[in-house]
């Protein structure tokens, strides 16, 4: 966290003492200026409810990103929302299932979960800017990349 240029985080925090945490290593502003971005999540307290909207849209490396935790949101409400906000990319984490899917009008990135990755192995997303838009790669704690992706800018509008 501490070498990249931007980290989106997608809700549960839990507390507020892990958000501030989260804060004090990568840096924030509640403009989306700083280099955290992050949503409430379900299992979120008060304290992180108070502090994180439910929503954010960022650009980064020529990318669209819509962020939200995903609990209120089915495949179709996901979608909308993607396009309401001309996203290139619908960033969730409510299942905790690290997963990279294309398919739809607006592709969706869960990165998973080291914390609370509960069925599933616990994962981070990298993704990398390239001429074309980004590399993405799904990565587990020790390195392995259990997918790697690429988003070419502007190819979900």
């Amino acid at each position: 966290m501490r070498e990249a240029a931007l980290v989106i985080h997608a809700g549960d925090f839990l507390t507020g003492a892990v958000l501030e945490a989260f804060e004090r290593e990568v840096g924030t502003d509640r403009d989306g200026g700083g280099r955290l971005v992050a949503v409430a999540g379900n299992n979120d307290d008060a304290a992180v409810r108070e502090r994180v909207t439910s929503t954010r849209v960022v650009d980064h490396a020529g990318v669209r990103f819509v962020v939200t935790h995903g609990h209120e949101h089915d495949a179709t409400a996901l979608s909308y929302l993607g396009r309401q906000e001309a996203a290139d990319v619908a960033v969730v984490g409510h299942s905790h299932r690290p997963e990279w899917d294309s398919t739809g009008e607006v592709a969706v990135l869960n990165p998973g979960s080291h914390a609370d990755p509960r069925w599933h192995r616990p994962a981070h997303a990298e993704l990398e800017p390239t001429v074309e838009g980004l590399d993405g790669r799904l990565v587990t704690p020790d390195g392995e990349v259990l997918e790697a992706f690429d988003l070419a800018v502007g190819s979900h509008e």
